[in-house]
């Protein structure tokens, strides 16, 4: 060890070279975002402790067990970030957004969020999440749209294991006489005394258990998908209609309700198998009353979070070809004073030209500044002597190839940029 300081257990960090591949999956999807018209939300870290209890739900895992709450100085109850929502819709409000133009608002954002989880592979107390929201409508094709985002977006990064798993879990109309239902048959089964306790506060949340003993008592429970009023069943179905429009497959899965006390109606996950108990890499669904529920009018809205810690993993145990651009393309390396100089300027006018260039410092010589370019990934080193100053050129070795070819200084990075596109 090189200090006697260590990230906090349970923390995700992420150093070069891995690093640069999860920049550059985060870089995909602001591209997948920006094309479909959703602009960028940069937020706070902390909230009121208040927005997470009435818009997440006081009965959640997430509420009641996970968050990272403490006082500050003038006594106020804070909230380290447990996911995004809320905190999305709580800027969208103060902000008036959905005031300003048509609707829905369409925004998304990126960034840590917290929880005092049991560290594991792929899950951690300090994570990442890309985060997207459709804020104002109830139209199906923008449940269909923020789906079609996320699964363009793992396609684009080269994943082919991914599941779609799909459900509706109604409305304000038709979940209250479904969980009656639901309560009557759970209150039947030799469950602990927390699960008991759960199905009087809330009963789907124990659909979620993921216990064999809990599974296979529940085999038998009455499902959401066989309980749903005209106007939800129709609007499930209008979703997987679109859905099928654009040629994304999915899995009815009835017995989905994912972690939080928010989702209506559409609600989705993303799967990947080969990541074992931790296989959930992103999810979402519609959230119609949450607005009123942190103090806002009545706006529905439908979004999703998408695990890029869970991502990251799921393309390494795929072994995708998906990779981030080079960090190098051009090695400068300076022989003498003069030209560190010299070679100092013509590596910012590359740059300036849009090509990654860096150069050796220190005042190496050959060899070992030959040795930092092959280490660098770059494709072509410049090699600037005093007497190629002199003569207006210098040296571009291709790494790849061995080839070295004197080019004018005049006109080194345009030729660059000519070689490094072909």
């Amino acid at each position: 060890m090189s200090s006697s300081f260590q990230a906090p257990k349970g923390v995700s960090e992420y150093v070069p070279p891995r690093a640069d591949l999860f920049y550059a999956i985060r870089e995909a999807f602001a591209e997948q975002a920006r094309l479909a018209g959703y602009g960028y939300l940069e937020l706070a870290v902390f909230e009121d402790t208040n927005l997470f209890r009435r818009g997440v739900g006081e009965s959640t895992d997430v509420v009641s067990k996970e968050m990272y709450t403490f006082e500050d100085r003038g006594g106020r109850s804070l909230t380290l970030r447990p996911e995004f929502t809320a905190t999305v819709l709580r800027a969208v409000l103060e902000n008036n957004l959905h005031k300003e133009g048509a609707l829905p608002v369409k925004v998304w954002t990126t960034g840590p969020a917290f929880r005092a989880e049991r560290p594991q592979q792929g899950r951690y107390r300090q994570f990442y999440q890309l985060d997207l929201e459709a804020i104002g409508s109830e139209d199906p094709q923008v449940d269909a749209e923020t789906i079609a985002i996320a699964a363009n977006w793992y396609r684009s990064l080269g994943l082919t294991r991914v599941r779609l798993l799909l459900n509706s879990l109604g409305c304000r109309e038709c979940r209250p006489a479904y969980r009656a239902l639901l309560q009557d048959f759970l209150r039947g089964l030799d469950l602990d005394e927390a699960t008991r306790a759960r199905i009087e506060i809330n009963p789907l949340r124990v659909l979620d258990d993921k216990r064999p003993q809990v599974r296979a008592q529940i085999a038998d429970a009455p499902l959401m998908a066989d309980h749903l009023c005209p106007a939800c069943k129709a609007h499930h179905d209008r979703v997987r209609e679109l859905l099928a429009d654009l040629g994304i497959a999915w899995e009815d899965t009835p017995t989905l309700v994912r972690g939080l006390d928010y989702y209506t109606r559409t609600t989705y996950e993303f799967d990947h198998p080969l990541l074992g108990a931790q296989s959930g890499i992103g999810g979402g669904g519609r959230y119609d009353g949450l607005s009123e529920d942190i103090g806002g009018p009545p706006l529905p809205g439908i979004g999703f979070g998408l695990g890029l810690d869970r991502t990251v993993l799921a393309m390494e145990a795929e072994g995708t070809a998906f990779a981030p651009g080079p960090r190098c393309e051009v090695f400068g390396v300076a022989l003498g004073e003069a030209a560190e100089r010299r070679l100092f300027g013509l590596v910012a006018e590359l740059r300036g030209a849009g090509i990654a260039a860096d150069m050796a410092f220190g005042g190496k010589r050959l060899k070992g500044a030959m040795k930092d370019a092959g280490r660098s990934g770059a494709r072509y080193a410049v090699i600037l002597g005093e007497r190629d100053i002199a003569d207006g050129v210098a040296q571009v070795k291709d790494l790849a190839e061995g080839e070295q070819t004197a080019v004018p200084l005049t006109g080194i990075a345009s030729t660059l940029k000519e070689r490094l596109s072909r």
